[in-house]
Order: structure tokens, then sequence, then C-alpha cells
């Protein structure tokens, strides 16, 4: 199969002939028909993520075509579309039991602790614990990008801080996480305002709806919020992972509000100084998270499929197989509107 894979940090992807993947026990083999391009695989091209090893084959974002069964799979036969969250989970443990699956100890994870989805073909661990059936009113492009920004965009609304209509949300970071925290909150009903220092992704956040947008090289962002708001947001989402970000979500919020970071420190940003005294005064509560567990996609599937949100703008780039070294370095800067897709792997 032909792959995109990782030889050096910061370097290029090779494009290069690998092995098929085998299924092993309890897994499947999918030929990949779409897979999104992501800050989280950025992180892995710099070498900011210690899981990832030279060589490797990125990508976390995806959707395909079951072509290999192995022994022990029950749910699932050749020719089957299916969707999996990035984080495939054992399905077995306590965590899993419970509903947690993005908590799993024995977890594997796609593009960082073993091989991803920058390929033709990968091979999924644990396929009846994780997998979705992918329905044929979801174009394969807009489902790989359902695989992290906007599953965990989802979970972070819906499973974390309990968004409700009528609420304001601040979003942080107007890149592809912010595009569907903006699109799923106001599914939701309540009233979003995006804040981002690149007056395109503003722009183009007002042409999705968004209640008001706010540019941080202009302002102070969180100032600026609570004006908006009328004294804060009750939910801010927080999608970079850096320090100002974070402290400009935190200090936008209104007293009792409620924050939750999706944005995944690294480097540098690990340690970051944070206003314990807003979270003291405003008496506010802060939530991680991180992926979405499988068996929450019917929920966002029907969401989809019912008309409720139309998630299609999301996705503003379709590319081949050898334009994604482009899009991990258009991380380095502030990248451009919406996102990018893997639709052709030919090449």
């Amino acid at each position: 199969m032909k792959a995109a894979q990782l030889t050096a940090w910061r370097a290029p992807l090779e494009i290069v002939d690998l092995p098929d993947p085998v299924a092993g026990a309890g897994g499947v083999v999918l030929n990949l028909l779409a897979c999104g391009v992501c800050r989280s695989d950025w992180h892995a091209w710099v070498g900011a993520d210690p899981d990832v090893h030279l060589p490797h084959v990125p990508g976390h974002e995806f959707c395909g075509e079951v072509v290999e069964v192995g022994p022990g799979v029950r749910r699932w036969r050749v020719g089957d579309r299916v969707i999996a969250p990035f984080i495939l989970a054992c399905g077995q443990c306590p965590d899993c039991a419970a509903g947690n699956q993005t908590a799993c100890a024995d977890q594997a994870v796609p593009g960082f602790t073993i091989p991803g989805a920058f390929a033709e073909r990968i091979a999924v661990p644990f396929a009846d614990h994780n997998l979705t059936a992918l329905p044929e009113s979801i174009a394969p492009a807009l489902a790989a990008g359902l695989g992290c920004r906007v599953t965990t965009a989802w979970h972070a609304l819906t499973g974390r801080v309990g968004l409700r209509a009528g609420e304001w949300l601040a979003v942080f970071g107007g890149g592809g996480v912010g595009t569907a925290a903006l699109l799923l909150g106001r599914a939701l009903g309540a009233r979003v305002v995006i804040v981002d220092v690149v007056q395109d992704k503003l722009e183009y956040a007002s042409r999705l709806g968004a209640d008001a947008v706010v540019n941080a090289a202009d302002v102070d962002a969180a100032e600026a919020v609570r004006e908006i708001t009328g004294g804060g947001a009750d939910v801010a989402l927080e999608a970079l992972g850096v320090e100002v970000t974070v402290v400009g979500a935190i200090r936008s919020l209104r007293k009792l509000g409620r924050m939750v970071m999706v944005g995944m420190p690294a480097g540098e940003h690990v340690k970051m100084h944070l206003p314990m005294d807003a979270f003291y005064s405003g008496q506010l509560a802060i939530y991680g998270t991180r992926g979405m567990p499988a068996w929450r996609y019917p929920s966002l599937l029907s969401l989809i499929e019912g008309g409720q949100v139309d998630l299609s703008p999301l996705v503003t780039r379709h590319i081949t197989l050898g334009e994604a070294s482009g899009e991990l370095a258009a991380f380095d800067a502030p990248a451009p509107p919406g996102v990018a897709v893997i639709t052709d792997f030919t090449r």
C-alpha cells in the first residue's frame, strides 16, 4: 500500500510503499475512504508527542470500508462502511465497562501509538468495541472530519460541560475544533462568540452563524466576551492548548461558569500559569476532555442525519496523500479557515 511516512521531525512526509496491514484477533483492516489532517497530527510531525517514534505513519481522523475481518469479530463484515474514534478502547477494562472508553488504560491511538491513516489501508484493533456504521447519507470527507474535531467538540459540549439552550458559549480558537463547536453549539440552542487572531477565520465564523466574533489581536478578548455576553460566558471552550487562550477562556466566564479544555498542551505549553483567583472568586469549574467514547456516535450521527446541523462547511479542502505535508506545515502559523481532508490516497 501507499503511505505518507514521517521519517524526520518537521520534514516532508515521504510517500512510500509499505506491506498491507493484517487484521489481528478482534480487529479489521479498512480501505481508507478519507482522513483528516489535524493540529494533533502537527504535534506528531514536530516531535512533540512522546508516543511517536520514527519512522511513523500519522493520521487519526478516518473512515473506511472493511476489507478484512480478523478472528473473533462479530459485528462487521467485508464491505461495511465504518467510522472510528481516534481512541480505540479495549472494551474490557473497568473504565470501558463504565462507558469511559477515552480513559482506557489499554487504548490504541492510530497515528500516535500505532500506525495511522495517512495510507491506503489501516488495521483497526478492538473493532467490535469502537467502530460505528457510517450512514450512506454522510460523505466520507465529512465523516473523516467527525473523527476528532467534531466528536471531541460534541463530547466536550454535551458529555462534559452540559451546554444548555440559551447559554452563551465562548470558543477560543476558530480552527477545526472551534468551527465544529460553533456549529454544534448553535444546534444545541446556545449563543456563540468566536475568539481568534485571524480575521479570515472570524469572518468565516460570522458567515456560519456566530452571534459575535472577537479579534484577540486588537482587544482584551476576555473583557470583550464579558461585555458581549453581559457579564461573561456560561461556558468557554479552549481549542488551542496554549496559555494565552486558556487564561482568556477562564477570565471570560461569568460566576459559576464552566470551562472545557479541548486544546492539547505540548512542548513548551505543558506548563502554564493559571489565574487561580478567578477560579476561587468566580466559583468556576474546569473540565479536561479528550476524544469521545464510541457509544456516543449515534447521538451525533442522528443530529446530522436529522438535519439539525450542517457540518459540510467544515471541510474546505480535499487533498491528495502527497499534499498532507503542506497542510501540516501550515499549522506553524495560523492556518486557513476550515479543515483539509485526504480523499486521494494514490499519490
